[in-house]
């Protein structure tokens, strides 16, 4: 059995469990996540808890218990406190504003980039060069800030660009004569 899947995971009051054959639902104060259970696993709920288990014994299948175990605690995080990403601009002139569910960024290109929301993300600007994402996918929130930062990525030279609030830029020495 995966390390992973050993922990059951404790589903708080007020979130809601909804167990069927081929998928597992969490609806709490933030939203509802779904998963789809594929395979050989098997989860089983025990009071206030969740245990995941492989039904066999291949290899593929004890990995994706922990995986499906992660997964599940992901969301039961998600729906009743939720995650948080923050992102930072560095650069003279480099700005975001957060206009509805369009994050506007001014970011030394000759034109504006307009990027709009999905589903389930919220945007906000506390100063012109800090982007906050929330929301209770933790998938979602990656992936739109990989998105975001992909306009432009940190440049090793000056560190110039959109960086996670926690990424260290290595910077490299310039050239000499």
């Amino acid at each position: 059995m995966s390390r992973v899947a050993k922990n059951p995971v404790l589903v708080p009051s007020g979130v809601e469990v909804n167990l069927d054959a081929n998928e597992i639902s969490f609806k709490g104060p933030l939203g509802s996540l779904k998963q789809s259970l594929k395979g050989d696993i098997k989860v089983v709920r025990d009071g206030d808890s969740l245990l995941c288990t492989a039904t066999s014994s291949s290899k593929q299948a004890d990995a994706m218990s922990g995986t499906v175990r992660a997964l599940m605690a992901n969301m039961v995080k998600g729906v009743s406190t939720g995650f948080e990403r923050k992102l930072t601009l560095v650069g003279v002139g480099y700005r975001a504003q957060a206009a509805g569910d369009t994050l506007n960024l001014t970011l030394g290109f000759s034109h504006p980039v307009a990027y709009v929301m999905p589903a389930g993300v919220q945007v906000t600007t506390p100063t012109q060069t800090e982007i906050v994402l929330k929301g209770a996918d933790k998938q979602r929130i990656g992936q739109v800030a990989a998105e975001i930062r992909a306009f432009r990525e940190p440049e090793p030279y000056k560190g110039k660009g959109v960086r996670y609030s926690d990424e260290v830029v290595i910077l490299k020495e310039t050239k000499k004569k």
